[in-house]
């Protein structure tokens, strides 16, 4: 009788909690994938755009809102849309890549349906498919405070967001086959803001007429400037002429406020700056993204240039352009500048509690990977890039898919957690992690460039980097207090980053390098976080859209366009549903263990 009452007393509970849940402000757009014919460096090449818009639109957002993005892929080849950043609570059906998501055919439309749960901060999303991100595809993603929590800053007097990222005028498609030659890709064609050619700071390199990105301001008045690099395998220097920056959060982590002249910010990585316009109109003012830890004079001429513009200015901006750090000379600047980025201990954040009361320095680590990168490698004829000598090759049946249907033969659990020196080989290969256990990652660099790897559904904290070997011993230098929690971190070339992240999210989650070749080749696993009790106990059961590929091709039903409010709604309800029913087996697991 007593187990019985509390079974019902939990279920009046959770269907509280389901109904407000339910009840929950929402976030529903529809976004048309599809190409546009547009001349960032002036000549025509096609992009990808969102809306007929490039960048895309921005999604703007609450924390704990539900969102339900309706994608219709225009495109003449799959699709799939990745949400950086963004956790997938639970859910990582949604989550946008190979490993979780079967591609949306073209001409098929699909709706990501999620929960921004306990997140803020600036985030943004692409398509996650065969270099598309190297078209277009990108856009911002806003996850704002809940008006109960307030944000470590004065309200800024706007909020303005820009991309920055290397370009080619080669397609997606044509640099795809460039790699799957054998060969590298050269020296981009230029570094674009918000999609747009450089400003036309020298007449020698930058051809008259390109449009430019030019951001209006008013003098006096205090702006959040939001930074995402989405290039393709470039860190970049960013800095506005004259102007400090003050950093004030990095990847949903309010941090220690402090001001830079000029910050690396490396592919795939976000942050945000509060600008205050304290200069003099005289003239207008260069944003600036350059190219870092390069040689080649060539990259000299490949430098993303944008203009700050007063509202009364009296002129165009001159001279040379603000000078960016020299690694060559002292290449422990930039490790340096990167440690120097601290969390705001206390701060709030997505809740009213200070997010530096989790006191991830005094947690025994349960399990270590270390994880180590090459230069490019020889496999079977193909050039390719590996982490612990295993290239990943994606199998056409999605892990999650796999796992749900019990299929065998899909990947293996066997991915080694330690470097080694075996033969190479390329794999579909999972790692095997423990859920609640507190993981330590070591990410090694043995090549000659900056690597940059994102964990999907998770931040960490970025408790140590330095050059040379890592040994057990350096964790006695890892900062246990105050370090940086994000999604995507920097690896300098032959050296190694050391982060922390506790696995209470199950599911399937990408591990990969952001920069994008490496990424095609192989660079990338997925971590295995599995709940003893089973999957569909932790976690959301699979959505009622789901799509089918590979080995399960023959279950998908016949496309359905999603078109009016009465689906929607249809939709919806099934959501609150499904969570309902993920949130009572873990009830009836926890009363009848």
């Amino acid at each position: 009788m007593a187990a019985a009452e509390a079974v019902m007393a939990a279920a009046v509970v959770l269907a509280a909690v389901v109904a407000a849940a339910a009840a929950a402000a929402q976030a529903e757009v529809r976004w048309e994938v599809s190409y546009l014919t547009l001349e960032p460096l002036g000549r025509a090449q096609k992009v990808i755009a969102i809306n007929n818009q490039f960048p895309g639109p921005l999604l703007n957002v609450t924390t704990n809102q539900n969102v339900r993005v309706n994608v219709q892929n225009n495109l003449d080849e799959p699709l799939l849309i990745t949400w950086d950043g963004i956790q997938m609570r639970m859910n990582s059906w949604q989550d946008g890549v190979s490993g979780t998501n079967c591609p949306i055919p073209p001409g098929w439309n699909w709706t990501y349906q999620f929960q921004l749960k306990d997140q803020i901060g600036s985030f943004f999303y692409f398509p996650s498919l065969g270099l598309q991100r190297a078209a277009g595809g990108y856009g911002p993603i806003t996850v704002n405070n809940r008006a109960t929590v307030p944000v470590p800053f004065g309200q800024p007097d706007g909020d303005i967001t820009l991309f920055i990222g290397d370009w080619y005028t080669n397609s997606h498609i044509e640099l795809r086959n460039m790699l799957d030659d054998g060969k590298d890709l050269r020296v981009p064609d230029a570094v674009l803001i918000n999609g747009k050619g450089p400003y036309r700071y020298d007449t020698a390199l930058v051809p008259d007429d390109l449009q430019y990105e030019t951001v209006g301001v008013e003098p006096g008045k205090t702006y959040r400037f939001r930074v995402h690099n989405v290039g393709i395998s470039t860190s970049l220097n960013f800095r506005i002429q004259n102007h400090n920056m003050l950093l004030v959060e990095a990847e949903g982590t309010y941090t220690n406020q402090q001001n830079y002249t000029n910050l690396d910010i490396h592919v795939g990585q976000s942050c945000s700056f509060l600008v205050t316009m304290d200069q003099n109109a005289s003239t207008d003012y260069y944003i600036v993204a350059s190219p870092r830890f390069v040689s080649n004079p060539q990259w000299s001429q490949v430098t993303g240039v944008a203009l700050l513009q007063y509202s009364n200015s009296k002129g165009k901006a001159s001279g040379p352009l603000p000078d960016a750090p020299n690694d060559y000379y002292d290449k422990y600047y930039s490790i340096n500048q990167a440690k120097s980025i601290r969390m705001n201990t206390s701060a709030g954040a997505a809740r009213q509690n200070p997010q530096g009361s989790f006191h991830y320095g005094s947690i025994n680590i349960t399990h270590t990977f270390v994880l180590m990168n090459e230069v490019p490698l020889r496999i079977n004829g193909n050039r390719r890039r590996t982490i612990n000598r295993i290239s990943y090759s994606p199998p056409e049946t999605p892990l999650r898919l796999a796992d749900l249907h019990n299929l065998s033969g899909v990947y293996t659990t066997d991915f080694p957690a330690m470097p080694s020196d075996m033969p190479a080989k390329i794999a579909s290969s999972a790692l095997n992690a423990s859920y609640k256990g507190f993981l330590e990652i070591i990410f090694q660099n043995n090549d000659t460039d900056v690597q940059t790897y994102h964990l999907d559904g998770y931040s960490f904290f970025v408790v140590g980097m330095d050059y040379g070997l890592w040994t057990p011993d350096r964790r006695n230098e890892y900062n246990r207090w105050d370090a940086i929690s994000r999604c995507t971190t920097q690896v300098f070339p032959g050296g190694w980053t050391a982060v922390l992240v506790s696995l209470d999210n199950v599911g399937l989650w990408n591990l990969r390098a952001e920069k994008l070749d490496n990424w095609y080749r192989g660079q990338e696993v997925y971590v295995k976080v599995a709940d003893p009790l089973g999957y569909n106990i932790t976690e959301m059961i699979m959505p009622d859209n789901v799509l089918y590929c590979g080995l399960l091709k023959d279950r998908q039903k016949p496309q359905i366009h999603e078109s009016n409010s009465k689906s929607s709604a249809q939709a919806e309800a099934g959501w609150s549903n499904r969570l309902l029913a993920t949130v009572m087996l873990v009830v009836a697991a926890v009363i009848f263990s």
